[in-house]
């Protein structure tokens, strides 16, 4: 097998309800992570090794058109990182699925693959050596390979029990408590496939499966099939880093992890400080930047750790900024602090706003004065078009989009999604 003879499958099917308000209205895949979708994180270590097909199975008008009007035929994202020769990208038609795995099943009928399949999720992170697995696989003569890692909370995963001798699976413990886990290795939702996957799809076990549950998905489903029924599934250890971006708490672990290096997936421009990047090439961007660079030269901006700053982005003096992210066209006041968090695109932070181990969402404007200060902390996410008035205070709270938070409120531990559940707490202050 080789990696050019791959076709890459990733199913997007969900509504990300872990991820809101991030993904209200928004495909999870396509929510911002370092100043592009996260879906480019899954995609672009498999299109550097070779893998040049891509199906999205896509479920949902949310999910299809935001993948769509974005990745499009795959000519795009090739520009963008230099792939030779270009991907290819293609969507699932519109009809339903009942899973993940009868995802894969509709899209290799509907196209006719007849290729093994490199399964990826559209909310990991990873840097996956596909060679090293390819020859696992082949060794193996397996029908599937899972790419397993080592967890330290097996009670958040599906976690493997191996043959010790072969690492062959002999099944997945969902969620286990540690004194019940197997081992500390859980599924990543990676899986290398066999071109006989397409028929053995088709069969009628497989049909009668889906119509006693209603549903084919691939690890309550497909893997237990295959493993009862003594097809080859076999681990494969990963010895790279990788993230489920399933919750803020990890969006943000992974966001750190990446700045850090930790994965073999680097911030593509030169650093003007170690671990600081200022994107941007037009003659405007490369003045900014160096007018950032001069800033913390002279004492005027603090920036701490390992920061990212996008596109034409304006920051004022006596702001700090550590391990982040501040995304392209924002605004920042004087005297702002962002620290252990992102900042999405065209968000503008009044001064002396606090933002610290939080999401701030797109196009967002948080008003805020040294007499009045607003602070967002705690894991607190906002969506996108809010906009929350001077002097609040807003601890572990989520915020969903184009909602007006009033002056001088506090939210702790609060899921704001109408005027409504504004309203009700603002009368309570």
């Amino acid at each position: 097998m080789n990696v050019r003879d791959l076709r890459g499958f990733t199913a997007v099917g969900g509504i990300g309800k872990r991820m809101g308000p991030l993904t209200h209205g928004t495909s999870k895949a396509c929510v911002r992570l370092l100043n592009r979708p996260i879906m480019d994180f899954a995609l672009l270590p498999l299109a550097e090794q070779g893998v040049r097909n891509f199906i999205f199975g896509v479920k949902g008008g949310t999910n299809h058109r935001d993948l769509y009007d974005y990745y499009k035929e795959g000519i795009d994202f090739s520009a963008r990182y230099g792939i030779e020769p270009r991907m290819h990208f293609k969507y699932q038609p519109n009809e339903d699925d009942v899973g993940s795995a009868d995802s894969l099943r509709l899209n290799l009928n509907y196209y006719d693959v007849e290729d093994p399949i490199i399964v990826v999720q559209g909310d990991n992170v990873h840097d996956i050596d596909l060679m090293d697995m390819i020859k696992e696989h082949g060794a193996k003569e397996a029908f599937m390979t899972i790419a397993l890692t080592q967890v330290e909370n097996t009670e958040e995963y599906g976690v493997a029990d191996l043959d010790p001798n072969d690492f062959r699976i002999r099944r997945f413990v969902e969620k286990p408590s540690p004194d019940k886990a197997p081992s500390n290795l859980a599924n990543t939702g990676i899986y290398l496939l066999s071109p006989e996957i397409g028929k053995m799809l088709e069969t009628d076990e497989i049909e009668k499966v889906k119509k006693e549950r209603n549903r084919l998905d691939f690890g309550m489903d497909l893997i237990p099939y295959l493993v009862d029924n003594d097809f080859p599934v076999f681990g494969y250890e990963l010895r790279t880093a990788w993230h489920d971006l399933g919750t803020p708490e990890r969006y943000l672990e992974a966001m750190r992890d990446i700045l850090y290096g930790k994965l073999n997936i680097r911030v593509r421009e030169e650093p003007v400080f170690p671990n600081m990047w200022i994107q941007g090439y037009s003659d405007e961007s490369i003045r900014r930047r160096k007018r950032i660079a001069e800033d913390c030269g002279k004492g005027k901006l603090t920036i701490e750790g390992a920061a990212l700053i996008g596109r034409h982005t304006r920051i004022g003096h006596n702001t700090r900024i550590a391990d982040s992210n501040i995304d392209n066209f924002c605004i920042l006041g004087e005297h702002v602090v962002v620290e252990d968090s992102a900042i999405m695109d065209a968000t503008v932070l009044g001064d002396y706003t606090s933002v610290s181990k939080s999401i701030v969402g797109r196009n967002v404007k948080v008003k805020s004065t040294q007499k009045h200060p607003t602070k967002i902390d705690s894991v607190s996410v906002i969506g996108n078009d809010v906009v929350i008035r001077e002097g609040c205070n807003l601890i572990g709270t989520r915020v969903y989009p184009g909602l007006t938070i009033p002056p001088g409120l506090n939210y702790v531990n609060q899921t704001l999604k109408t005027y409504n559940d504004v309203s009700k707490l603002a009368a309570k202050a």
